[in-house]
């Protein structure tokens, strides 16, 4: 049998909370953030932003950010709206989702930026 990391994560220590697959990983880099946003746009999928408090964080509702962007191909008007999502709420986690319209799902979520935790 092989062995498996334990990730040391719990709700006492608010630094090691995990939130999605890539929260287990090193911090995307700008390109590789691109590189996920082409991903969403090339399935066709929509873009949407949401926020929330670092300490609703595992809550299920987070703020959206304006409406998905239904339709959106521009990697660059993306991007500048997680921007201006995380200007306006820089204490708050910042998500970036793929809303899938056949599967009625979210195909893709990640946060892009994490808030301040006390």
């Amino acid at each position: 049998m092989s062995t498996m990391q334990d990730y040391k994560s719990s709700l006492s220590d608010p630094s090691s909370r995990k939130f999605e697959t890539f929260s287990y990983l090193p911090a995307l880099t700008p390109e590789q953030i691109r590189k996920q946003i082409e991903y969403i746009v090339s399935k066709g999928w929509n873009p949407g932003i949401e926020h929330t408090e670092p300490e609703n964080a595992f809550g299920n509702y987070w703020y959206m950010w304006k409406l998905p962007m239904f339709g959106e191909t521009n990697v660059d008007a993306i991007l500048a709206e997680i921007e201006a999502c995380h200007k306006t709420h820089p204490a708050n986690h910042v998500r970036l989702l793929g809303f899938d319209n056949f599967a009625q799902s979210a195909g893709a979520a990640m946060v892009i930026y994490r808030g301040k935790t006390v």
